[in-house]
Order: structure tokens, then C-alpha cells, then sequence
């Protein structure tokens, strides 16, 4: 389909399956594809089996489906439940422990002038169904990945000014570059390198156990607590079954857990965020013991609004991210409109959900001993970007020591 990269995205199949996900002899994998993207999900069917999986299960999805969906189903069949989703991710995750693999690729304006409310009723019935597979993942009992693939749609929006194949083919070019993939390197190589790099930063921001942390720019200026017990991980995670997969590729963060009970000032967004279809810019959060007390946004406040008010753990945070101004993906000077991209492209704090294995032994621990520590729990889990480059972050030490952690958007 791109015969000049064909190369280049079999090694990043490969990475995928090897390193990403790194798939096991006897293992159950889950492919999440968009049907657009069929021929690189396919490879992964392959290079799974090839790797020993027992079952590889694709679940398909298609932009105009999901459309066509939102816009003529009933109130009814949008509130409903769908029970066949709880079986499944029952069966496949819940007892089979399968590894989810998600390919993204969706146009971020698919669902533009749909009712943000009827997005939100559907999100709302769908949780239930898909309880089993949001509490393995992040509480990473599975190993799990995403990854992205271009739809034609999604390529043109980055770059307006080509059309068809030849857009998606730029945009490919892209992705392989930020996965570190080049025609004669060897990916895997790299990619150890990167996480061991990531992993030193992480180790020394655990180290310091700092309370909280203070942020300085021309559009933030707020303070965010650290969960009690708070541990900062990168890149890699492992298993319960003690298998060590890349959640995401590409990345370049490092991340913890706040303390939702202790976050103070305003946060300001630095990028869109694409969320439900839409595109969300110019964020600015007001936020006061923990809780966002006004939000606004120039385009998409209603999704945004409605987003903070899926429960009451979407008041508040659920992880806190570090990533260099001069990452690989923001120097390429591209737009992805894609969270899995831009976030890594920027400082990002995430409305919603924690995961467990932001505090020390806290796949161990039940959520009410979670709590305490002030982790945060909730039905959704996003990111949205603050970086900049005139970004300071200062951690302040149990004992009120000031730390430079960055300054001028960089490691200080």
C-alpha cells in the first residue's frame, strides 16, 4: 500500500509485537482497529501468531459507522447498554488476560456537530460494559499498548495540503520517525536505550519524594500535590503475569499520580485536545483544593464541560506528566491532533482516572486505601497538553526545599 515505507512499517509491526506489546507464546491479544487501517492490523495478526499467541481477535470500527451511529440512533439505543461488550471484555480480559493492542487512526473531526450530550450518554452507557477492561488496564494486570496508524481523514487534517494516499503516506513518515524507526536502524536497540533514559529520570523524581509540585509559565500558574506514597514511572510497565510491555509508543514522558485533594491555581492548555470527536482549544481551568471550579475553552467548552462533569473524580486529576519542550515530536514542528502524539509533544495533566501503579505497592492496595493516599478515580482518563517553552517547575522536598525540576520547558 506505501511501497516506498513497506520496510519501515514491517519494522514497526515488528516493534509492536516484540517490544510494544511483547507478545508470549500461549497469550490472547486483542486488536482494536479502525477498518481503514486493516492492512497494518493484519500484520499484527500475523507477527502475533508468529510469536505463539493462542487467539488474536480483532475488534474492527469504522468513522462512518460511528457517525452515522450518533446521529440517527434512538435516546433509547444510545442509553443502552450493551451487554454483549460486558461478556466480552468478561471473557477475552477479565479471564483470558488479554493483551490489548490499539491502533489509532480516527479523524479527530468525526464527530463534530454531533450533540456533545448524546457523546455523553453514550460514554456514560458504555461503562458498565467496559468496567473489566478499564480496571485491568490501568491498573496494568494486562499488558496493553497504543499505537497509531493514518487514516486518510486524520492525514489531511495534519496536513491540509496534500490529499489521499500522498497524505497518508507524509503522515506515516511522521509516525515512523517518532517510533524511532529509520530504513537500516534497528528499532529495538533504540527503544532500549530511550526507556533506560526515561527510567533514570523517573528513578530520580522518586527519589526526591517531593510533596508538590509549582508551575510557572505565561499561561499556567498552579500548584499540584503528589499522592502520598506517589512513585513516577516511564515508559516501560510490567504485567502481572510479569511481562514487560511500552504502554505507548511513541513516548517521552515521565508520570505519577497527584494528590487530588491538593491542587490550586490555573491551568492552561498549550495544544488542542481531541476528545469525542472534537477538537477542544484553549483550555483554562480554574482549580481549588483539588476540584476544577470554572472551565472554559474558545471552541469546544460544551464537550469540555461535560467531560468534567461525567462523575466526581472527573473534578480532578489523575496523573501528572513531565516531557521536555524539545521532545522529538515537538521539534518536528507537527500537529498531530492526536492525544497519543501531542501529549508527547508537552507537559500534560490528566483529567480523571489514576493508575494504580502510580503509588508504591498499589496494585495491592483497595481503592479506599488508594484514596486516602489522594489518588483519584473515575470513568475517564484525559490528557490534555501545558508545555511551553518558557515552562519552570520547581518540586518542593518534604522538608520545603525548592528543587528546579525544569525551566525553560526543559530538564533543569
Amino acid at each position: 500500500m506505501f511501497p516506498a515505507l513497506n520496510k519501515q512499517i514491517d519494522k514497526f509491526a515488528d516493534l509492536i509485537i516484540k517490544k510494544g506489546a511483547h507478545v508470549a507464546p500461549r497469550q490472547t491479544v486483542v486488536i482494536y482497529s479502525n477498518t481503514e487501517t486493516d492492512f497494518f492490523a493484519e500484520k499484527l495478526v500475523k507477527r502475533a501468531y508468529q510469536a505463539g499467541a493462542v487467539q488474536v481477535q480483532v475488534q474492527w470500527h469504522n468513522a462512518l459507522e460511528t457517525r452515522e451511529f450518533y446521529l440517527h440512533a434512538s435516546p433509547a439505543v444510545i442509553s443502552e447498554t450493551p451487554e454483549y461488550l460486558k461478556v466480552w471484555g468478561d471473557d477475552l480480559i477479565g479471564r483470558k488476560n488479554a493483551t490489548r493492542i490499539s491502533i489509532m487512526s480516527d479523524n479527530p473531526d468525526n464527530l463534530s456537530g454531533i450533540d456533545p450530550q448524546v457523546i455523553a450518554n453514550r460514554r456514560q452507557a458504555l461503562r458498565p460494559a467496559l468496567k473489566t477492561v478499564a480496571q485491568k488496564t490501568t491498573a496494568d494486570v494486562i499488558s496493553w499498548l497504543v499505537v497509531a496508524a493514518p487514516s486518510i481523514a486524520w492525514a489531511e487534517k495534519v496536513f491540509p495540503d496534500l490529499h489521499g494516499q500522498e497524505a497518508a503516506e507524509r503522515l506515516w513518515q511522521e509516525i515512523l520517525k517518532t517510533v524511532r524507526i529509520s530504513e537500516d536502524n534497528d528499532p529495538i536497540a533504540e527503544w532500549d536505550q530511550h526507556v533506560a533514559e526515561l527510567k533514570a529520570h523517573a528513578d530520580w523524581l522518586t527519589e526526591q519524594n517531593f510533596k508538590e509540585l509549582r508551575y510557572k509559565s505565561a499561561k499556567s500558574d498552579f500548584t499540584i500535590g503528589l499522592a502520598e506514597h506517589h512513585r513516577w514511572e516511564a515508559a516501560s510497565s510490567v504485567d502481572r503475569s510479569g511481562n514487560p510491555f511500552i504502554p505507548n509508543m511513541p513516548t517521552e514522558e515521565v508520570f505519577t499520580a497527584p494528590d487530588n485533594r491538593h491542587i490550586d491555581g490555573t491551568i492552561a492548555s498549550t495544544l488542542p485536545l481531541s476528545y469525542s470527536g472534537n477538537l477542544i482549544q484553549d483550555i483554562v481551568l480554574q482549580v481549588k483544593d483539588g476540584q476544577i471550579v470554572k472551565a472554559q475553552a474558545s471552541s469546544g467548552e460544551a464537550v469540555l464541560k461535560d467531560l468534567i462533569a461525567t462523575d466526581a473524580g472527573s473534578h480532578s486529576f489523575g496523573e501528572v506528566s513531565l516531557v521536555p519542550f524539545h521532545s522529538p515530536i515537538n521539534d518536528a514542528g507537527v500537529l498531530f491532533y492526536n492525544t497519543l502524539f501531542d501529549e508527547n509533544a508537552s507537559d500534560h495533566v490528566a483529567i480523571g482516572q489514576a493508575y494504580n501503579t502510580n503509588i508504591q505497592k498499589g496494585e495491592e492496595l483497595d481503592e479506599k486505601t488508594l484514596a486516602s493516599y489522594g489518588w483519584n478515580q473515575s470513568d475517564v482518563h484525559v490528557d490534555f497538553m501545558i508545555g511551553s517553552s518558557d515552562m519552570a517547575i520547581d518540586g518542593v522536598t518534604q522538608d520545603d526545599r525548592i528543587i528546579p525540576v525544569f525551566r525553560n520547558g526543559d530538564w533543569a
